[in-house]
């Protein structure tokens, strides 16, 4: 009887594990490039639909003042998988300056990264799609805390990208050489078969489409869905998001599939607002664009669901920033955030649940080589370079297209904004690397903007 009573016991103990395994969320990260905040569905653009990617803000939460802490692709994927200002850890620039060679480029290996500590809540990891953050053996995903890497370690084409990495066979850069590949529909095909095999474990799938960055490339099938479309760069385009929907479609639905739609979290943005006249990327009634840090460059496409935990078809309208997703995501996994990170991010779900009704950031900031901006509450003061990196103050909450410069009926603000951005510089690291193009420094010891 004894021993029947230990094995009970025992018994007992394994099945309180597995249940605790099983209730752990699934996570989800799905990053678009170079999308403008007015393009999507659910963000009010109407001439490329996109039902998969609007679902996930329909069964969610649209953030209408969702930002990144970087308005260029590197640094935002920095930012993204730390939970901190990149700056925080001289991750001002994209590589390619005189210190940023491949093998000395890339998100600094003293940073304890998302995947690493979603491992440590046992969590299967994989990154599908763009890195962005090194391409060197220490810098690889597979390095940094994934389990697999599926992707390119930089922009690329969408056709037979050159510089291409599938763990399953090497961790070494090749060539793909396949006329049929289209970088999209791959990542898709790779995340559904990842998914697949995940059965039973909790799983974190980063997937981050080079889509819609240039070049613009797509493949007939989706050009055909869009005749009407006379501009030749804008069907492109077009093409290009339709067939992301697609992939986040094809996403969705394996979870789905899986019986997990319930018990995982998934959130979708952008890296950075859109470069305009480059690709048609629309930023929506927003000044500026990729690569300044005014609203178009800084404010993305933010949305987020967790059926079950976050109220379906809500808007949250404080700010909110892409670092809050990795510590918001440890904290459903059941991790505790330990303040020794020091996390720039914070967890999303009491705001989101309604427990906690303050905003979850008072101040957010941002520094671009010459550039740089500070949003406290409501009012933000701005040095961009598409007005010379002469601070202008703007209330937001009046005036969205920053349009109207307060600096001389609110002078004392502007000082008290000015300080509070100073103070939080001087707690920022040096450029590890600067732009290739501009490698003078000024007095912030941050490189000219221009990459």
């Amino acid at each position: 009887m004894r021993n029947i009573a230990l094995l009970l016991f025992a018994a007992s103990l394994c099945v309180g594990t597995w249940t605790n395994a099983a209730e752990k969320p699934n996570v989800i990260v799905f990053l678009s490039d170079d999308v403008g905040w007015g393009e999507y569905g659910f963000q009010g653009g109407k001439d490329v639909p996109t039902p998969n990617i609007d679902s996930i803000a329909k069964a969610g939460v649209r953030f209408t003042n969702g930002y990144v802490a970087a308005t260029y692709c590197s640094p935002c994927r920095a930012g993204l998988l730390t939970g901190k200002y990149p700056t925080r850890f001289g991750h001002e620039f994209n590589g390619g300056g005189p210190n940023g060679k491949n093998d000395q480029f890339g998100l600094s290996v003293k940073e304890v990264t998302f995947a690493d500590r979603m491992r440590e809540q046992k969590y299967a990891t994989a990154c599908i799609g763009k890195w962005h953050l090194g391409g060197g053996p220490k810098f690889i995903a597979t390095a940094r805390g994934f389990d697999e890497f599926y992707g390119t370690v930089a922009n690329t084409p969408f056709f037979n990208p050159p510089n291409f990495i599938d763990t399953r066979k090497s961790t070494e850069i090749a060539p793909v050489k396949d006329e049929s590949f289209y970088t999209t529909d791959a990542y898709a095909d790779r995340a559904v078969d990842w998914i697949g095999k995940q059965k039973g474990n909790p799983f974190f799938l980063y997937l981050a489409f080079n889509a819609q960055h240039a070049p613009l490339q797509a493949p007939k099938k989706y050009l055909d869905r869009f005749p009407n479309i006379k501009n030749n760069k804008r069907q492109i385009f077009a093409a290009m998001m339709s067939s992301m929907d697609d992939a986040v479609g094809r996403v969705l639905d394996k979870v789905r599939e899986q019986g997990q739609e319930e018990n995982t979290l998934v959130f979708f943005l952008s890296d950075n607002g859109g470069p305009t006249a480059q690709t048609t990327s629309s930023n929506g009634p927003l000044r500026g664009f990729k690569s300044t840090t005014s609203e178009g460059g800084t404010r993305v496409p933010f949305c987020a669901m967790w059926k079950g935990k976050i109220p379906a078809g809500v808007t949250f309208d404080f700010p909110i920033q892409n670092l809050d997703i990795m510590p918001t995501a440890i904290a459903a996994a059941g991790g505790k955030l330990d303040p020794e990170w020091s996390l720039d991010g914070v967890d999303l779900m009491p705001y989101l649940k309604g427990e906690n009704k303050s905003r979850p950031h008072e101040s957010l900031y941002w520094r671009f080589g010459e550039q740089w901006a500070i949003r406290k509450g409501d009012m933000k003061l701005v040095a961009s370079r598409i007005d010379g990196n002469k601070p202008r103050l703007i209330d937001l909450s009046k005036d969205l297209a920053e349009a109207n410069d307060l600096s001389a009926q609110m002078p004392d603000k502007v000082k008290e904004l000015e300080a509070d951005w100073k103070a939080w510089s001087s707690q920022q690291a040096k450029p590890t690397w600067l732009p290739a193009e501009s490698p003078k420094q000024n007095k912030n010891n941050a490189g000219t903007q221009d990459q």
